[in-house]
């Protein structure tokens, strides 16, 4: 059997692609517009009618809901947020810490709230491990940490070799650090569960509607305008797309493989009883988890960026992206070099400028937007959600400020990226840094990381 390429993920494969809802059938109005159909747009309009269940709420797909990195990713439901570090600077450290427990607690919501709303998306909380691989990834490990600790984090655990390997036996780890917030799941059954909890609520969804424009109290579509006192732009790696914001966030692609079902003899070998999520301290990092029907999933950059925010139909990936991901996974599991690889495909995310996820709403205009992920977008997206809920409350005068709102995400203002080619330039020239740097880290098994890869995320803006 071949490896299928594309076909929008393995998650679809598995789960099925769901009947198509109708589209836009032309102009309409509503208390609030949602555009985009991935987790963010779901679950706030999950929360929104849920809270104001009178609210005429209508959200927007191009597609189908999950079409994009909410039916992709590598079902990492953990607490790591883009731009806290950042945050911490402009802010001040008790504001970031605020935002850090923020996203510990948003794990749990995301389990309780499937839970009560019966969506088996098959979630094991079985939390994150992150592993070294070389002196130098071993002196970044130990800092992240420590970092995760001044956090707040005080449950995380740092593990030396031998306690590693009780928990997964990835061959040449060194250490590793573990977290219990997070958890491993099924994206596409998430989302789905998602949509259809949203729909029992009274939201409406429509499919195979794509927005052209976004303008205060309009959302523009070919089938007809959407006309609304609130519209929310939740689009995130498709945000270039629309009409003006082509350098609004950079569509980052990431790429994933996955086994075929693992017989015991090797789970056997590799341990892994816990499910943890699994990723490491490379600059070019993986991320992977042991599936529910005991596939490895992994993923990984691939080729980073298509020229002029472009982005995939499919999800198919380069040849020499798939055998790059499977020779990590023979790397980290040699057991598995007889495996079958039974899927591959590709997604993107939205990167901004400063690498800090945001949540805004302008109070003059209507209009605001969720998103800047920068791949930890599983349990972002909730808090998100939950966050515009709170600040559409807050706008309409239904409630006051809550813990939500003044987090220091809300209403962050970030630069647009730069023109082309200089955007393809940059982007292409940090990861072929990056991953020289990795290289060169395992080679010299220097203890110190690369000057390249320090240079490489000053010029992004990550530092």
């Amino acid at each position: 059997m071949n490896t299928v390429n594309g076909g929008i993920s393995f998650w679809y494969a598995q789960d099925g692609t769901p009947l198509p809802r109708e589209p836009l059938p032309g102009d309409t109005t509503a208390d609030v517009c949602i555009v985009g159909g991935g987790y963010t747009g779901l679950w706030t309009a999950y929360y929104l009618k849920k809270a104001v269940p009178f609210l005429n709420i209508t959200l927007l797909e191009a597609k189908f809901c999950g079409y994009g990195a909410s039916g992709r990713n590598g079902g990492w439901l953990y607490n790591g947020i883009a731009g806290r570090d950042r945050y911490a600077r402009l802010h001040g450290h008790d504001a970031a810490v605020r935002l850090q427990q923020a996203m510990n607690d948003t794990v749990d919501e995301v389990i309780r709230t499937t839970g009560e709303e019966n969506i088996d998306a098959d979630i094991h909380h079985g939390g994150v491990l992150e592993i070294a691989h070389t002196p130098a990834q071993l002196a970044r490990l130990k800092a992240f940490h420590s970092v995760e600790i001044a956090f707040g984090e005080k449950d995380r655990v740092l593990f030396g070799a031998r306690e590693t390997a009780e928990r997964i036996r990835v061959t040449g780890a060194i250490a590793s650090t573990w977290t219990p917030h997070g958890a491993r799941l099924h994206p596409v059954k998430l989302v789905k569960g998602l949509a259809a909890a949203a729909e029992a609520l009274g939201v409406t969804i429509h499919e195979s509607t794509p927005v052209t424009e976004i303008k205060p109290k309009h959302a523009v579509t070919p089938y007809g305008t959407v006309r609304a006192p609130y519209i929310l732009r939740c689009t995130e790696g498709f945000t270039a797309s629309l009409k003006g914001r082509r350098r609004t966030w950079l569509p980052m692609n990431s790429s994933m493989i996955v086994t075929e079902p693992l017989p015991p003899s090797t789970w056997d070998t590799i341990g892994w009883d816990g499910r943890e999520t699994l990723g490491d301290m490379a600059h070019a990092y993986m991320y992977a988890q042991r599936t529910a029907d005991n596939r490895i999933a992994l993923g990984g950059r691939g080729i980073p960026y298509r020229y002029g925010s472009r982005t995939d139909n499919d999800g198919r990936t380069q040849p020499a992206t798939v055998e790059s991901l499977r020779d990590i996974l023979v790397r980290f599991f040699p057991t598995t070099a007889g495996a079958r690889i039974d899927h591959a495909w590709s997604g993107v995310l939205g990167v901004p400028r400063d690498w800090c996820a945001t949540v805004t709403l302008d109070r003059a205009t209507g209009l605001g937007w969720a998103g800047g992920y920068v791949g930890s977008g599983v349990a972002t997206a909730n808090l998100a959600a939950r966050t515009l809920r709170d600040l559409i409350q807050q706008d309409s005068g239904q409630s006051g400020p809550t813990d939500l709102t003044t987090l220091p995400w809300v209403n962050h203002k970030v630069r647009t990226w730069e023109p082309e080619p200089l955007r393809w330039l940059g982007v292409h020239s940090l990861y072929a840094a990056y991953r020289k740097a990795d290289h060169r880290e395992s080679t010299t098994h220097t203890p110190t990381t690369s000057r390249l890869a320090t240079l490489a995320d000053k010029i992004a803006g990550r530092r």
